[in-house]
């Protein structure tokens, strides 16, 4: 099949070959969809721009051979190239054969868009660093995710596709549960799960705090009378003070963690 990217008088035609593989045909039309797709457009084209023309970010893309040879997104197109388009390979180590990117990809190190809440919730609750705030819009996401070197979540391929952004995962699922699986499959993370050691509120590491201790003294004046007089072990965080302990509360995260954890592949 033949997809003009685009037509104009004056430049020769450039004629190329594309097939993406994996799961990144989930993101395009059913009739490109696991086939070659053969593109003319006038002029130079990027690797990148042909790509997500089609509608699939870059940050999806972690291997990208042209003629049997891997190249980055910046390529610029030739009459006659074929180009294999294979999705991010988290599991495996690419160190030495790709050339999209300098780094290995899996850091999990998150930032999360305005409409993730709950996932960012039990990213935290699992342990991760998962940077999220209600109103931040595309810009500042896309800038934080570019100068802290943060995996960008988002359900917008729109964008990942801004050329800031190096890391991220476009979310398929709708359901904040499913979402979180989604994470922790595509990046592989489940020996990294670390339940409790994160604050829910901020995000911050949260420190042990034993009734009697400094730091209990501290944060004694924010812990109800009632909790006080049966609860001897605590966690502040060491960002924004919240504390926390076991009560009904606990039991009801603890719960959620493990169905995470029977979710394990």
């Amino acid at each position: 099949m033949t997809e003009p990217l685009s037509r104009a008088d004056g430049p020769a035609i450039c004629r190329v070959t594309l097939r993406f593989y994996e799961e990144l045909n989930d993101l395009l039309r059913p009739d490109q969809r696991k086939k070659d797709i053969v593109c003319e457009f006038p002029g130079k084209r990027s690797v990148k721009d042909a790509m997500e023309s089609f509608g699939v970010p870059h940050t999806e893309v972690d291997l990208i051979l042209v003629n049997g040879v891997s190249e980055g997104f910046g390529y610029l197109l030739k009459d006659g190239d074929r180009v294999s388009i294979y999705p991010a390979f988290e599991r495996f180590d690419l160190e030495g054969i790709t050339k999209v990117r300098e780094t290995p990809l899996r850091t999990p190190r998150f930032v999360a868009d305005v409409h993730l809440g709950k996932l960012a919730r039990n990213l935290r609750l699992l342990g991760f660093d998962i940077d999220y705030r209600n109103s931040r819009d595309d810009s500042e996401l896309a800038a934080i995710a570019a100068d802290e070197k943060r995996i960008l979540l988002t359900r917008d391929r729109r964008l990942l596709m801004r050329k800031t952004v190096d890391r991220g995962i476009l979310l398929h699922q709708e359901d904040p549960f499913k979402q979180t699986l989604e994470v922790l499959d595509r990046l592989d993370l489940w020996d990294a799960l670390a339940p409790f050691s994160r604050c829910l509120a901020c995000g911050g590491p949260l420190a042990e705090a034993f009734h009697g201790s400094d730091a209990f003294a501290k944060a004694e004046p924010s812990i109800p009378p009632r909790v006080r007089s049966w609860c001897r072990e605590y966690s502040i965080c060491r960002q924004c003070g919240k504390v926390y302990w076991k009560g009904s509360h606990y039991d009801r995260l603890d719960a959620l963690v493990q169905r995470f954890r029977a979710s394990a592949p």
